[in-house]
């Protein structure tokens, strides 16, 4: 997985089993998020934010300063992130507490979908925006949805007990919540629009 892969962790709720660090090159936080890498003797690469609540940090960890207000901190970690040439981000701690943040987080993936490759972990499983042609892997049994932001259109699937065949999603109309992975390999497809995949262990 290293191959240049991001563990970024935001102030949401906290992950109840950390990944191996080895698999990644990279480890930061928002300055919010830091003290819980510092309780589990974690040291990242760095640590960016507005810094609006004084966090103690030691020397030896980058510390990069973002006042800018115009943008939430997770979008100008990312930036920072593209800046330096990472494009395979593992978020976690991006839901959970305050549900605006949640969305909000959802809103700043659609804004680096082109640029970056963004997968958000929480302590049911994993998310993420769907391209046009995706394919899930290791999935046998799980549950998957998929959640259209507000629409997506023509959206077939293979592999999940409940099958779609061009079929459309709308928030407020139809959404694909709770479907179960009937093979170990699934695949999904869609036209247009914006579409996020829920795969809860």
């Amino acid at each position: 997985m290293k191959n240049n892969t991001v563990f970024l962790l935001l102030d949401g709720e906290s992950p109840n089993k950390l990944p191996d660090f080895s698999d990644y090159s990279l480890i930061c936080a928002t300055d919010g998020a830091y003290k819980f890498l510092k309780e589990k003797q974690i040291i990242p690469h760095f640590v960016s934010g507005d810094f609006d609540e004084f966090v103690e940090i030691s020397d030896e960890i980058e510390v990069i300063q973002t006042p800018n207000q115009d943008f939430t901190d997770f979008y100008k970690i990312l930036q920072i992130l593209f800046d330096k040439g990472y494009k395979n981000i593992h978020v976690f701690g991006a839901s959970g507490k305050e549900q605006d943040h949640f969305l909000d987080n959802l809103h700043t993936a659609i804004c680096w979908k082109n640029q970056m490759e963004i997968t958000f972990f929480d302590n049911h499983g994993r998310y993420f925006l769907a391209k046009q042609i995706t394919t899930i892997y290791d999935c046998l049994h799980k549950t998957i949805s998929l959640i259209p932001l507000p629409k997506a259109t023509k959206i077939s699937t293979l592999g999940l007990q409940y099958s779609l065949n061009k079929e459309d999603l709308s928030f407020g109309k139809r959404i694909g919540t709770r479907n179960k992975a009937i093979n170990n390999e699934v695949k999904i497809t869609f036209e247009k629009g914006e579409l996020v995949i829920f795969v809860n262990d």
